[in-house]
C-alpha cells in the first residue's frame, strides 16, 4: 500500500481544515514548497496536493506552487481542488502534475470529466468521491447532493474510471480514525483501486487499510500533529 502525504493549499499557505471547513484552517507552514521537500527528505516519492482556493473558486487557483513543487522535487503529484474546465486541465497537466483528481467536475459535468478519462487515460484521471452520510460532495465539501456514494463510484467504473480517492469528510481532520466500514463495503462492492483518505491518526491505522485492501491511503494531519513521524512512514514505503 502507498502512503502518500497531503498538502492543502489555502491562501498560498499549508492549511489543514476540520471537516472540510474553511472556518477552522490551521496554518502548519508559510511555504508548501518547504514541506514537499521535507516529505522528499523523509523518503515519500508521492503528494496529494489539493488547491483549496481553486475548489473554492472553482477554477485552478495555485498552480504556481504546483509547478515550483514539480521543478523543485521528484515528486509524483496528484493534484485537484478547481478543476472545472479543459483549461484548468491543461493547466495542472503543463505545471507538472502526474495525476489530477476530478470530484466536482464528475458530478456537475460528467461528460466532461469522461473526456478527459478518455483522453488521459485511467493512469491519469482520479474520480474525487467524498462524501458526507454515503453523500457525495462537491465544491470543496460546501454542497451536499444526493448521490450515493457506492452509485457513483459503480458509474464511473462501468466507464473506465480504476481508481478512487474516497474521503468521509466527517472523518476529515478530526484524528480519529479512518472511516473503514465504508471503505470495506466500497472494497467489496466494487472492487476499485481505493486511496483511502481521511481520519488516519496513526500507524495502526495505516495497517488496517491495507489488510482492508486500500490500494492507498494519503495522511495529512497525522504528520503535521507529529503522530506519525516521516522516518515511520518511510519504512512503509
Amino acid at each position: 500500500m502507498k502512503v502518500i502525504p497531503a498538502i492543502d493549499i489555502l491562501g498560498g499557505k499549508c492549511v489543514r481544515l476540520r471537516k472540510g471547513d474553511y472556518a477552522t484552517q490551521k496554518i502548519y507552514n508559510e511555504n508548501p514548497v518547504e514541506v514537499a521537500k521535507q516529505f522528499e527528505a523523509g523518503g515519500l516519492n508521492y503528494l496529494h496536493l489539493v488547491d483549496l482556493d481553486g475548489a473554492r473558486s472553482k477554477h485552478i487557483v495555485n498552480h504556481k506552487i504546483l509547478n515550483t513543487i514539480t521543478t523543485q522535487t521528484n515528486l509524483k503529484v496528484d493534484f485537484g481542488g478547481g478543476l472545472k474546465t479543459n483549461a484548468d486541465l491543461k493547466i495542472a497537466f503543463e505545471n507538472g502534475a502526474s495525476q489530477i483528481t476530478g470530484g466536482s467536475v464528475a458530478v456537475q459535468n460528467s461528460d466532461l470529466f469522461l473526456e478527459w478519462l478518455s483522453i488521459y487515460g485511467p493512469d491519469k484521471i482520479i474520480l474525487g468521491a467524498d462524501c458526507k452520510s454515503r453523500k457525495i460532495v462537491t465544491q470543496g465539501w460546501l454542497e451536499k447532493s444526493e448521490i450515493d456514494i457506492l452509485e457513483f463510484i459503480l458509474k464511473f467504473k462501468e466507464k473506465g474510471i480504476r481508481s478512487v480517492i474516497c474521503t468521509d469528510v466527517s472523518r476529515d481532520g478530526m484524528l480519529q480514525g479512518p472511516s473503514s466500514e465504508l471503505y470495506k463495503e466500497i472494497l467489496s462492492t466494487t472492487q476499485i483501486e481505493l486511496i483511502a483518505s481521511g481520519g488516519v491518526s496513526s500507524l495502526n491505522d495505516l495497517k488496517e487499510l491495507k489488510n482492508l485492501g486500500c490500494q492507498a491511503a494519503i495522511v495529512g494531519k497525522a504528520i503535521y500533529e507529529g503522530k506519525i513521524t516521516l522516518k515511520e512512514l518511510e519504512k512503509l514505503c
